[in-house]
């Protein structure tokens, strides 16, 4: 009796693990997007500052980190008409590729972007690996 129980609770906990997972996508897979010039949008929530020290070649620049505040998630609307003409992926570009870049793609999805467009570049911006592809401040 109490094996079934035990299993029961475990699927449970797995499940509702599971309904809190995003969608990824590593740098080596958007630059391979980049290069190929397949149709990808960057939406970069990066704060102004970090965005103008470095960024994806090609991103829309929000400055919406954290996305915390409704001002923050206002500033994501610019890139809305852009994800609505296109059916193309949507890469959430952050510092850190964690909070920031979750909380940017939960309210993509509230505005009505499919969730299986939305992605969330791996270890953000600070784990992109390919320099050719980013703009540097010199």
């Amino acid at each position: 009796m109490r094996k079934p129980l035990f299993l029961a609770l475990v699927l449970t906990f797995f499940m509702a693990g599971t309904a809190f997972a995003y969608n990824t996508i590593s740098a080596d897979r958007v630059k391979g997007l980049i290069e190929q010039q397949e149709a990808v949008i960057l939406v970069d929530i990066q704060p102004e500052k970090d965005f103008a020290e470095h960024h994806l070649i090609g991103s829309i620049e929000t400055n919406a980190y954290p996305v915390k505040s409704a001002k923050d998630k206002t500033k994501l609307d610019k890139t809305l008409p852009l994800i609505e003409d296109s059916t193309a992926p949507v890469v959430v570009v952050c510092p850190r590729g964690g909070g920031g870049a979750q909380k940017a793609y939960d309210y993509l999805k509230s505005q009505g972007v499919a969730e299986e467009r939305l992605v969330i570049l791996e270890g953000g911006i600070s784990g992109w690996p390919h320099d050719d592809l980013m703009t540097q401040k010199r």
